[in-house]
């Protein structure tokens, strides 16, 4: 914990930074307050909006709070945003979209308006119930974290601050407004923000709500899947995901939501010593995300955290005393898609991630020789438009210590990369087709559309990738004589 002459000169640091932050959206922010204050009712920023202002870092995304109904809100702001959508109405929010020119430059506000509320759980229900309430102190006491209990009243500029929530934001640290164990039964799937704003923010969590986690992990369970995996997103998309995970697995909740990265924590005698495979997967992910060059990619991050996950379903131990782990890429990539199913993610993520997954080792199958043209074609292949992901998922897996060997894995992954890109120049590897396609079988075999052609096509498609491409001629030829080999 910071001491007190720390934490006066970080609190005004932050207030020094909100300042200028509020400055910046004032025009929407004050213009839309007024317009509340003239229909008679309170409007302030509030949440994680403040929270942001007060570190800099706040964006286009803003969130008010009122006393207005829903159906009053959307009175207000129908005349003045540039779009409205009711999709969260049914839980007191009205969004908007408002473009304005600030200074020089045209900007696009996402606005969300929530009426006060209070919300909870009963014991059976997947769904928050929604009750409004009448005053913002009864709001911020319902929110979850008391760094997102903070509000300025517009536009007088009044700081709302009953919780200690800047004091918190100045010590980096994550508490709860009332008792956490109160606000995790209001709604458990606080208990996965806990872990994705630690992960977002790099803030510590309070030892109360730490304890408290670690009590009422199973509550999660009563949280709809996909809640819980637009938590997981986020957390796995921040900027230090270990914190986050790290949190889910030592406090229970990974148990129930991705139970599969707990059980890479594989237990150790003195007999059979091996890598720790949780570990191992964690820094596999932050050297995937050092890799990245557009920004998070969810796709190589989930495969980077899941691409073992196969382990302690295959591991035996050898006569010799090693550990094996044979085929777990294969196993790993079925238990990453039954899991990824079961968080509701896209088919298309699905598929991908778990393709991934089961590619991961497909290098190291090669070993340390020369890659044929007929090897490097097929790798290429398999991966499809993965192949990017996959260099860095293969890449990011070499955790070992020993700088000779991860040096000469590097160098390996190195020149297969140049391989492939000296083949793409004199091949089309990113679309490898046969040198004939099904209307020229059929018409050269003269054939109907059938069971044969889909035959013949997967031959001339191995054919290309063992050989490259043939010309007309020689593919011709060559399908002639496979016909006569089969008629035979």
């Amino acid at each position: 914990m910071p001491n007190a002459n720390e934490q006066t000169s970080a609190l005004s640091q932050v207030q020094d930074q909100a300042v200028n932050e509020l400055l910046r959206v004032a025009p929407v922010a004050d213009d839309l307050a007024r317009r509340f204050q003239e229909a008679g009712f309170s409007l302030a920023l509030v949440g994680g909006s403040v929270r942001d202002a007060l570190l800099g870092r706040l964006g286009n995304d803003l969130d008010f709070t009122t006393d207005a109904r829903p159906q009053d809100v959307l009175k207000i702001v129908r005349p003045w945003a540039d779009a409205v959508w009711e999709v969260g109405i049914a839980f007191g929010t009205v969004g908007a979209q408002k473009d304005v020119r600030v200074g020089d430059v045209d900007r696009s506000f996402q606005i969300e308006v929530t009426t006060y509320r209070s919300e909870a759980y009963d014991r059976t229900s997947r769904k928050p119930e929604v009750a409004y309430g009448d005053s913002i102190e009864e709001d911020l006491v319902r929110r979850d974290f008391t760094v997102n209990a903070m509000a300025l009243a517009l536009p007088a500029k009044e700081f709302i601050d009953p919780h200690g929530g800047l004091e918190d934001l100045a010590a980096r640290v994550l508490r709860t407004p009332g008792t956490p164990e109160a606000s995790f039964s209001d709604d458990p799937l606080r208990m996965m923000r806990a872990a994705r704003f630690a992960a977002q923010l790099d803030f510590e969590v309070a030892p109360e709500v730490v304890t408290a986690l670690r009590e009422m992990a199973g509550r999660i369970d009563i949280v709809s899947a996909e809640r819980v995996r637009e938590e997981l997103n986020k957390l796995v998309l921040s900027a230090h995901p270990r914190k986050g995970l790290t949190l889910l697995v030592d406090t229970g909740l990974a148990d129930h939501v991705l139970p599969e990265l707990p059980a890479l924590r594989l237990e150790s005698d003195e007999h059979h010593r091996h890598k720790d495979v949780y570990e191992h997967t964690l820094i596999v992910l932050e050297q995937a995300m050092a890799l990245e060059d557009t920004g998070p990619d969810l796709t190589l991050r989930l495969a980077a955290l899941l691409h073992d996950i196969g382990k302690p379903r295959t591991r035996r131990f050898e006569g010799d005393g090693r550990v094996s782990f044979h085929h777990h890429e294969v196993v790993g990539a079925k238990m990453t898609k039954k899991r990824m199913t079961a968080l509701k993610y896209s088919n298309e993520l699905v598929k991908d991630v778990s393709r991934l997954v089961e590619l991961h080792l497909r290098f190291h199958g090669y070993g340390t020789g020369e890659w044929t043209d007929s090897a490097v074609r097929r790798y290429v292949r398999d991966a499809g438009p993965l192949l990017d992901r996959l260099h860095k998922l293969t890449r990011s897996d070499c955790t070992t210590r020993n700088r000779r060997r991860a040096a000469a894995l590097s160098r390996a992954y190195d020149g297969l990369e140049e391989r492939i890109a000296k083949l793409q120049e004199q091949e089309e590897l990113d679309s490898i087709r046969p040198d004939l396609d099904g209307n020229q079988i059929m018409e050269i075999l003269g054939v109907k559309p059938g069971p044969a052609v889909g035959q013949a096509y997967k031959h001339m498609l191995e054919l290309r990738l063992e050989n490259g491409p043939m010309g007309h001629d020689a593919a011709v030829a060559a399908l002639k004589e496979w016909w006569v080999e089969q008629q035979g």
